[in-house]
């Protein structure tokens, strides 16, 4: 028994060496693992990278584009579109434009629309323009077609004046004469694109064309005249530097169309004389209701006089009674005064069936 006890003593610790030595490989087992795993996660991040960018970096080091692996990965956590960003860069190198990454990347950030961008500063540098990234990009993020711009400077464009999608086909002027002449004009205009950022759009060239083209028929004393040289309309029109602030410079004016309207003049002198036709009926009617209102002020002065007439021939036959009362008429020169008062009415009688003058010519008619 004290044998047993003996072994089982001397057995003991080396079974718990044993079991201590099997731990010691456990962890051994999971720094390995873990050591692995790590190094093939940056062995794929790095695949991940090669076969993100190698091919750019690539390219733009063919094309000495300078573009590096750091920009790339700055420009995709950046959330850029580096891949646009190269082809654009390698572009502009290639086309002999110097320009920065920074600066394609802070435009592309700003809104703008590079690739377009881009290919204006290409075609301007290919036609000999001055347009430096800096001022095209300004172009761009100021909401103008920076291409359409550089393909107007390179070749000019035609604008209709008056401009069709407005809804009028034809300028109206008039002439000293008072002629109506219905005028089109078609501007060639080139853009100046040093004065394209705050310069003034074609709708202000159409604008002031219009007005030198209705200016010069105004001042033309007939109408025939400008019919027969409608080249000093445009001449006259091109001295008066209507391209100022503008962003476009006028190359050339052409009547492209003239017509005779209608005698706006005669018109006028018309419709002037109808005016002063109904201003002297109403002074006439004005004059007739004073002369009809004349009319009865008299009538009604007229009866008002009769009216003291009558009044004073009443007081005739007290007055007569009177001169009775106090000795002042006597019998006799009552009978005479009776007498030439018939008198007097066999006149008027008699020179009323004659056609005389009537009782303003009889004699004694006091």
């Amino acid at each position: 028994m004290t044998n047993t006890f003996a072994l089982l003593a001397q057995g003991g610790p080396a079974k718990l060496g044993e079991k201590t030595g099997a731990a010691n490989l456990d962890n051994g087992s999971i720094i390995l693992i873990g050591v692995a795993l790590v190094a093939v996660l940056i062995f794929l991040v790095f695949l991940f990278i090669f076969f993100s960018f190698i091919r750019l970096w690539i390219q733009a080091l063919l094309t000495k584009a300078d573009i590096g692996i750091g920009s790339l990965i700055g420009m995709k956590l950046r959330n850029v579109d580096y891949g646009m960003i190269v082809r654009q860069k390698i572009a502009l190198v290639q086309a002999g434009v110097k320009v920065t990454t920074p600066d394609l990347e802070s435009h592309y950030l700003a809104r703008g629309n590079v690739p377009k961008t881009a290919t204006a500063v290409i075609a301007a540098h290919k036609a000999g323009l001055d347009l430096p990234w800096r001022t095209a990009a300004a172009i761009d993020l100021a909401g103008r077609d920076v291409l359409e711009a550089v393909r107007t400077s390179v070749n000019p464009k035609v604008i209709d004046c008056p401009d069709p999608a407005k809804g009028k086909q034809f300028l109206d002027a008039v002439c000293r004469s008072g002629i109506q002449l219905l005028a089109k004009a078609r501007v060639t205009v080139r853009t100046k694109l040093e004065r394209l950022v705050g310069g003034a759009t074609e709708e202000t060239i159409i604008a002031r064309v219009g007005e030198g083209i209705v200016k010069a028929i105004g001042s033309a004393h007939d109408h025939k005249e400008v019919l027969a040289n409608p080249g000093m309309i445009s001449q006259t029109v091109l001295h008066n530097a209507l391209d100022a602030q503008t962003a476009f410079e006028i190359v050339s004016i052409d009547i492209a169309h003239i017509e005779v309207g209608e005698n706006i003049g005669a018109k006028l002198q018309a419709d002037q004389a109808a005016a002063d036709l109904r201003v002297a009926q109403a002074e006439a009617e004005k004059r007739r209701a004073a002369a009809v209102a004349r009319e009865q002020e008299m009538r009604a002065l007229c009866e008002e006089n009769r009216a003291k007439v009558v009044e004073a021939e009443a007081q005739v036959p007290q007055a007569i009674a009177d001169a009775f009362s106090k000795g002042n008429l006597g019998v006799m020169d009552f009978y005479n005064m009776k007498n030439l008062m018939s008198d007097t009415s066999m006149r008027n009688n008699i020179a009323s069936m004659t056609g005389g003058g009537g009782a303003e010519n009889t004699p004694g008619r006091g």
